[in-house]
């Protein structure tokens, strides 16, 4: 089934771009306190601006999936957040790891202060994997839209420099992680944050360039 999922997906990732509202994103849901909750608008808002801007037609529902639901073979990218921390079961890590060898994409925008706990969590849905920082000539940020310096800064957190970094499986990119950039918060209604309109475009533009990667650009690195 899970093979199937997959060849399914790399048969109809050209025509996804342009389906009626047949497929969906969502936000995903796990353990251990953190605030998987976070940014309730971001997402939809997200997914008008990739409706709007790269022609797609996702379904303006976002639902919650938990990590260790058969549901998450549902979705073709997910997305997580939070500020807190992150517990993975051993059956929701070996969950998480068919469904993104299977095919599936995990997009993790750190929230400030997530980094210290879904680093071992992903270890333990990839032991023998690296989180790896993506060269800014990778083409997750080359699709619609240019990001010759990679990711854009969002918000200053540790005033250092945005990251981002992802995990290679057979030589597919199956996660991307943005650190020290929150993009999910640049995705949120304008007056959550405050974040002027160039900021909030460019944090919708970049994502857009990750889910036109996850459905249309996603073969080997």
């Amino acid at each position: 089934m899970f093979r199937l999922f997959k060849s399914l997906l790399v048969l109809l990732a050209p025509l996804t771009l342009s389906a009626q509202g047949s497929y969906q994103l969502a936000v995903l849901k796990y353990n251990g306190g953190g605030d998987w909750y976070g940014n309730p608008t971001s997402l939809p808002n997200l997914v008008s601006f990739c409706n709007r801007q790269l022609g797609m037609s996702i379904s303006a529902d976002v639902p919650h999936v938990e990590v260790g639901s058969p549901d998450l073979f549902t979705y073709p990218l997910v997305h997580m957040t939070g500020h807190g921390n992150v517990v993975f079961s051993m059956q929701e890590a070996e969950n998480l790891r068919t469904y993104l060898v299977a095919g599936g994409f995990l997009h993790i925008s750190d929230n400030y202060g997530m980094d210290q706990f879904i680093r071992p969590m992903m270890k333990r849905v990839f032991p023998e994997l690296e989180l790896v920082e993506l060269p800014f000539a990778h083409s997750i940020y080359h699709q619609k839209f240019d990001f010759a310096q990679g990711l854009p800064k969002i918000h200053e957190h540790d005033d250092k420099p945005p990251r981002g970094y992802g995990l290679i499986w057979e030589g597919r990119l199956v996660c991307f992680y943005d650190y020290e950039c929150d993009l999910g918060d640049g995705w949120e209604d304008a007056e959550v944050h405050g974040d002027s309109e160039a900021t909030r475009t460019k944090a919708l533009q970049m994502g857009a360039n990750i889910v036109r990667y996850a459905f249309a650009g996603a073969g080997a690195e």
